[in-house]
């Protein structure tokens, strides 16, 4: 028999929180989930593997409306659709790499700025050095 999971095991494996599980689950982002005989919920690994993939796909941007449509599609259609799926996700990556790009981008003038400033500080350093030995004083 497989391991069934509580609402609070999957928050703590997944870095999401008790509230954002029980959101996804109202906005259909995830398929209801089993309840146990006292009435809470129980996590498949199926379930955890899912809302794995969710969660990269909303750290990575995607809107929680494209989510929605990509998670009917794979409950709805789980045998088709794999086109429009395809195109999802594509679509999205596509969005990623730019921001990846762009990232890169802003991190080189970071990169820069840090250069920059290790060199100002370096020169500083050696007038500094200069000065306090009395080594610029002309002979």
């Amino acid at each position: 028999m497989e391991q069934e999971l509580t609402i609070q095991q999957v928050a703590e494996a997944t870095g999401l929180s008790v509230h954002t599980l029980r959101y996804y689950e109202r906005c259909h982002l995830i398929a209801p989930i089993d309840r146990s005989a006292n009435g809470h919920r129980r996590y498949s690994s199926d379930d955890l593997r899912w809302i794995e993939l969710l969660n990269r796909l909303r750290l990575t941007g995607m809107p929680i409306r494209q989510m929605q449509r990509y998670a009917e599609l794979v409950r709805n259609h789980p045998n088709s659709d794999f086109e429009e799926r395809r195109q999802i996700l594509a679509a999205h990556r596509e969005g990623v790499v730019e921001q990846i790009q762009q990232l890169q981008e802003n991190l080189a003038v970071i990169d820069w700025k840090i250069q920059n400033y290790t060199t100002l500080e370096a020169e500083l350093q050696a007038h500094e050095n200069i000065n306090a030995t009395g080594d610029d004083a002309p002979d």
